[in-house]
Parts: C-alpha cells; structure tokens; sequence
C-alpha cells in the first residue's frame, strides 16, 4: 500500500498475476471440488481458498481476488461456460447494436455477482493482517473483446471485434458506456466489502491503433478511475495496459492512476526515468513469466537487473502478464525470496 501511494520502500513488494491457480497441485483439488471454473468462482468458500494457498505457500505482500474477468459479461446476460482446452466461452456473442439492447442489461448486475462481494468480505478476515487485499476487474475494451469474439484469450488478430470498433464505432460506443458504468459500481462494491487496492486488467490495449487507443482504453479507464477515485480517495488503482509500448507514459497521465503494470517488452531504464522519475509514479512488473518456468542463474540474474533498475523508485515486484501452468512452484518461491531479501539503496 505504502508502494502504490508514491513512496520509496525498503524493499519492493511482491505479488503475482494468477499466483493463484492452474501451477499449484492443491489448486486443481479445489477447482474439481466445485464442479469447475463456473463453480469456483462462484463459490466464496472455494474461492476464498484458492485465493489463499499462494499465500500460505510464499511470502508474498498481497493478495488478488481469485475470480475470473468474463463474469462481469455473464452478469450483464451473457451464458458463460468453460471447454476443456478452449477456456471460457460467452454466447450469444455480441455483434451489433441490437445485440446490445436485445441480450444486455446491467439490471441484474450485483445480484449475479453477489458472490464475488462475499469473496473479498471473507477474505479481508482470513487473510494475514501484513498481506494487502487487490480487487479487480477487466478493463471495458478488454472485456469487450471477450463479448464480441465470445470467447477469452483466441486469436490475438480479435478481427471480429476490431471490424465492429474500428468501422462503426458509433454503435461500438454504447457497449463500452454499459461496460465502463458496470465496471465502476463492480469495483466500488468490491470496495466496499473490503478490497484495499484494484488492480484493472487491459489485457488486449496493444491491439488498437492509436487513435481507437485513446478512445477505447483510455478514456474509459480515466473515467473509471475518476469515479472511484471521487468515492474512495484512498484506494490506489493499478492499470495492466498490456502491450501499450509507446503509450504508457500518456496512458498513466490521462488516466490518472496510482500505479501502472508494466509488461515484459518496457525498457527498465525508460520505466525509471519517465514513469517513477518524471511522473512519480508507482511502476509494477514486469519479469517474463517464461523465466519463471525456467528458473535458476536466468532467474536471478533478470530478476536482479529489475530490482536495481526500478527498486529506487516507487515498484511493486510483479510479472510482465501472468504465471503459466507449467511454472514449478519452488521457482516462486526462490523468485520471492530473492526479492524480499533485497535491499533498496540509501538513496535515489
């Protein structure tokens, strides 16, 4: 918390996207207990606990609320289901429109997520007092994406979404109102029942031209950001805008957030001069989630280079996107370790 405020800490922090989930043993003996992804989300005893095995196991200084970033889509009227090998699936897609006023409404909204809300409520009693609690939501082009190509993840060429956003966007743009107005009161009630930070995933930012990147990742954050920001001043925000390059430093001054994820291909020395230097900002990120699957020298090595390009500044220990299945947990672990035993020098 102390890092997301600005401030210089003794050491940098550390948390993992998806530190929870498909890399640890006892996480598959949750998800099979209820029923699957739809279930385990939806479940706060199950998602509770798998929120906490990465935090029983490292030592790691937060914890992000275990759900999954279509369920927002599913609460605005979409079917979500998961295929083995295929992730999650959202039907009807959204393709026009009509589409929109036919299939969405956002008048069910907190009844549907109702569980997620109880999640976080358990969890700021379970957890550690000295382990911070992160809520979070995908972005509203992000989840877009999901609701018009149907699915999670897919083909990184998103042609069906891009279509609609780069040649209509003015029947594009009440989607992303609806899901820019969903997203603010989702994240101000996960707020409310406890969550002392957010983190916004815009896994999908580095798609869009320049132009259609303004408009469509961030204006919508800039306004999220303000209206939490009006209701809960203290509350620090996180944005993930992945894949943005060039525009990260424009993107963390037209939104306005606290702290910015950096992804695997931001220059260390860039990130330090303009976003902790010039900006002032927190920076979080941003080692390559390959290289905690292959571990040893290669580990600490870039791992060591990132803490001393970035640990003088405001920095939040983290992955340049999220950990993959096949990451051997004592490599988390070794990875944690490192980082909480590293020293800040005295001075900047």
């Amino acid at each position: 918390m102390r890092a997301l405020a600005g401030e210089r800490t003794e050491r940098p922090p550390i948390w993992l996207m998806r530190q929870a989930g498909r890399y640890l043993p006892e996480y598959h003996r949750v998800r099979e207990a209820a029923g699957g992804m739809v279930g385990l989300c939806n479940s706060p005893e199950h998602a509770v606990e798998v929120t906490l095995q990465p935090i029983r196991r490292f030592p790691l200084d937060a914890a992000i609320l275990f759900a999954d970033l279509p369920q927002i889509a599913a609460a605005l009227g979409q079917s979500l289901e998961y295929l083995v090998g295929d992730g999650p699936v959202l039907t009807p897609p959204i393709r026009s429109a009509s589409d929109i006023t036919e299939f969405l409404s956002a008048s069910g909204l907190h009844e549907e997520l109702a569980p997620i809300y109880e999640t976080v409520r358990q969890l700021t009693r379970a957890l550690p007092e000295e382990v911070a609690l992160i809520g979070y939501a995908g972005a509203p082009w992000t989840v877009a994406t999901y609701m018009v190509e149907g699915r999670g993840g897919g083909s990184s060429e998103h042609a069906v979404v891009k279509q609609w956003a780069l040649s209509d966007p003015a029947s594009f743009q009440p989607l992303i109102d609806l899901l820019t107005a969903a997203i603010i009161e989702f994240l101000d009630r996960q707020i409310q029942a406890g969550a002392e930070a957010i983190q916004l995933f815009e896994s999908w930012a580095g798609i869009l031209p320049d132009p259609f990147f303004q408009r469509w990742c961030v204006k919508p954050v800039a306004a999220i950001v303000a209206a939490l920001k009006a209701k809960h001043p203290g509350v620090p925000i996180i944005a993930f805008p992945r894949g943005a390059g060039l525009a990260y430093d424009g993107f963390v001054q037209a939104t306005g957030v606290d702290c910015v994820g950096l992804d695997s291909t931001v220059p260390l020395e860039w990130a330090a001069q303009k976003v902790q230097g010039e900006l002032g900002r927190c920076v979080q990120g941003n080692l390559d989630p390959q290289l905690l699957v292959a571990g040893g020298p290669a580990l600490e090595v870039e791992t060591r280079r990132i803490l001393h390009t970035l640990g003088s500044g405001p920095f939040v220990f983290n992955l340049g996107h999220g950990i993959v299945k096949t990451t051997p947990p004592e490599h988390v672990a070794a990875l944690a370790q490192q980082v909480r035993s590293w020293a800040a020098p005295l001075a900047y």
